[in-house]
């Protein structure tokens, strides 16, 4: 069975399929893909990487990072090298800026909106750039999917910066309230904008389905259904990942302002936040992409009817993307 699968089923999500199966020891895969240094590797050795693994043959330790480097670097359904501010080990150290300096208190709306643009474009070059494709390998984008993500962009920007447009259009000055607008409402507003990122900038895949593999990994059909529940995984993760990055820190803080250490010092409360918000971005990366298996599978009677006898068991697979 593992030979029939090494050549109907990418390696890397054959990987996933036999390492992937607990919560655990996918944290344990991102933690070390997640590694910074796979930035440096060029396209080059990374398609010699991901020509090793498609070899077939056994990795030993020897050739861990060869497997790490395809892994983290090459799509699971194109088999491209995915451009370098777009692989998973470039999330943190692009967006951890961003993110830091979207949640600064803003005296004007202007540098929200500046930020929150940079970030939400990110975003959805992230999510567009590690979708699946498995239903398009021959189109390139199209226009609809430029202006959806146009479209994206511009509505999760001005979604972002409603807290300060709030506080400056009302005229706030009452501090608990302020307060309210700047640490309590980014964590439900983060949370909702991330889910809305991927969810429409991925819709394609609820339209027009992706690819589904029996246990023996032979394609057999796109499926809308494994779109659907592919796309909402993974904004589900998105919205865990940036919702408890708004929420600890902000949380954090407001708790420590508390303390005679902070009421004496009112100016640690920025640095504690901002230090605060890169630390947990930092650990809650691997474990959002670890909260559903990269090789997600579904159940035969909630596909269409039309791909239910092609299940050798009770269950297809398919890759979720990132």
């Amino acid at each position: 069975m593992r030979s029939v699968l090494v050549v109907l089923m990418d390696p890397n999500l054959l990987y996933w399929k036999s390492q992937g199966q607990s919560l655990l020891s996918r944290i344990q895969i991102w933690v070390n893909l997640l590694d910074p240094t796979s930035l440096l590797s060029s396209d080059a050795e990374i398609q010699n990487a991901r020509s090793l693994r498609g070899s077939g043959q056994t990795l030993n330790e020897k050739d861990g990072h060869a497997l790490s480097l395809s892994l983290s670097s090459v799509h699971a359904d194109s088999g491209a090298v995915l451009p370098l501010a777009f692989r998973p080990a470039a999330l943190f150290p692009i967006s951890a800026p961003l993110v830091v300096a979207s949640f600064l208190p803003h005296s004007s709306v202007k540098p929200a909106l500046f930020w929150q643009f940079l970030l939400q474009s990110y975003s959805a070059g992230f999510n567009y750039a590690n979708r699946n494709s498995s239903s398009e390998q021959s189109k390139k984008t199209s226009l609809k999917q430029l202006l959806l993500i146009a479209g994206t962009v511009s509505y999760a920007t001005c979604a972002g910066a409603l807290p300060q447009i709030f506080i400056n259009r009302l005229g706030v000055r009452s501090a608990p309230i302020q307060t309210f607008f700047r640490s309590i409402l980014p964590i439900p507003l983060s949370a909702a904008l991330a889910f809305f990122n991927v969810f429409t900038v991925r819709s394609e895949e609820s339209e027009t389905g992706i690819q589904l593999f029996d246990s023996n990994g032979n394609p057999v059909g796109l499926s809308k259904a494994a779109g659907d529940k592919a796309v909402r995984e993974t904004a589900l993760s998105r919205a865990v990942l940036f919702g408890t990055t708004a929420a600890v820190p902000n949380l954090l803080v407001l708790l420590l302002q508390r303390s005679r250490l902070f009421q004496r010092n009112s100016l640690l409360a920025a640095p504690v936040r901002h230090i605060g918000v890169a630390v947990v971005l930092g650990l809650m990366i691997p474990v959002s992409f670890s909260l559903f298996p990269q090789l997600g599978t579904i159940r035969k009677e909630n596909v269409e009817e039309r791909l239910q006898a092609a299940a050798d068991g009770g269950q297809f697979y398919y890759h979720r993307g990132l």
